[in-house]
């Protein structure tokens, strides 16, 4: 697994439009594998998670409000499936293209691959400023790793409503 992910690594940064410094770039996808570490059950495909953690964002435009990234994202899934994504199987395609497409528009699914991709990301959204709200994460575990932040960071609650 590990040599598959860094070469869809080193294709995510060649592909994605945006420089080194965005805060939707590689240091937050990195952020967003190791979050999937984390939130490995035994009912999460932990290869989807971080295949999602470098796809999810790479087809964004810029740092500005894009709610059409996602489902460009899953758009470019199809197009790498069979080259880049070939170690994928088709169901793990499917849980893909539905993390990428819903991660900025859906809270949750019946999906635990799924809520693991969500949760993996919002637990980075300190980065822009927004402490993680442990009643907005998907999965148990990301509602307890929510929780340890603020725990951690008790004089940033005034975060949780993005300031």
């Amino acid at each position: 697994m590990k040599d598959c992910i860094e070469k869809l690594r080193v294709y995510a940064i060649k592909h994605s439009k945006m420089g080194s410094g965005s805060v939707h770039g590689i240091a937050h996808w990195d952020r967003v594998a190791k979050n999937a570490d984390l939130l490995n059950t035994s009912d999460v495909d932990l290869l989807v998670v971080k295949v999602f953690a470098y796809i999810h964002d790479v087809e964004r435009d810029d740092d500005g409000y894009d709610l059409q990234h996602g489902p460009r994202a899953a758009e470019l899934v199809d197009e790498i499936r069979e080259t880049e994504l070939a170690f994928l199987n088709d169901g793990e395609i499917r849980q893909l293209k539905k993390a990428c497409e819903l991660h900025t528009t859906t809270w949750r699914t019946e999906d635990a691959t799924v809520n693991a991709c969500f949760d993996a990301d919002r637990l980075d959204l300190g980065r822009v400023g927004i402490m993680p709200d442990p009643d907005k994460m998907a999965t148990v575990q990301g509602r307890i790793m929510a929780e340890k932040i603020m725990e951690d960071n008790p004089e940033a609650d005034w975060l949780l409503n993005g300031g």
